[in-house]
């Protein structure tokens, strides 16, 4: 398993070894021994799965307030998404940047969003499924949002039509409306 960080300190690339033969592929999407030997110790408590039917579907841009704050472990495992994080830590030197990977059934990369981060993704193709690890519960009283198409983030999605979104999602606030209480702390 491979762990590369990202321009947006805490946020990973994680490439799960694949050994394969005549018969498929087989994969550790997870180890908590080698997440440690990395340096991260997150203990998971919630598994989640979405599914998406329609090309340019957008969730997102979505957070959980303290203390409810989700770290998530986040793969794609069918179809193709473009799968964005952006930190909105107040103080953080990379505050309101983001950055952006696509995930796939076939490439098998996954992405790790630390607390104090907001995480959307767009899909790419047809009948995509998502699934992913947190480390805290949803608590829909700390759930919060940011408008995925904000200028002050300026997230380039990949494709350039009107998205599909929840209504929660069309009416969420600009990044400077928005209510959190993320603080960076070196």
């Amino acid at each position: 398993m491979k762990l590369t960080e990202t321009v947006l300190p805490g946020v990973f690339i994680v490439e799960p070894a694949v050994f394969g033969d005549h018969r498929g592929w087989f994969m550790e999407t997870f180890s908590d021994a080698k997440f440690k030997e990395q340096g991260i110790d997150i203990t998971f408590v919630q598994d989640n799965q979405s599914y998406s039917a329609v090309k340019g579907t957008l969730r997102g841009l979505h957070y959980q307030l303290d203390p409810k704050a989700q770290t998530k472990l986040v793969r794609c495992t069918s179809g193709v998404i473009f799968d964005v994080a952006v930190d909105i830590r107040k103080g953080s030197p990379t505050y309101s940047k983001w950055f952006g990977i696509e995930l796939s059934a076939e490439n098998k990369k996954q992405l790790l969003i630390p607390k104090g981060f907001a995480h959307g993704f767009m899909t790419l193709t047809e009948d995509v499924e998502v699934q992913y690890k947190c480390d805290e519960l949803y608590a829909p009283e700390c759930d919060g949002g940011i408008l995925w198409n904000d200028p002050a983030i300026g997230v380039e999605w990949p494709i350039h039509v009107a998205p599909v979104l929840s209504g929660k999602d069309e009416q969420a606030p600009l990044l400077a409306d928005a209510h959190f209480n993320f603080v960076y702390e070196g």
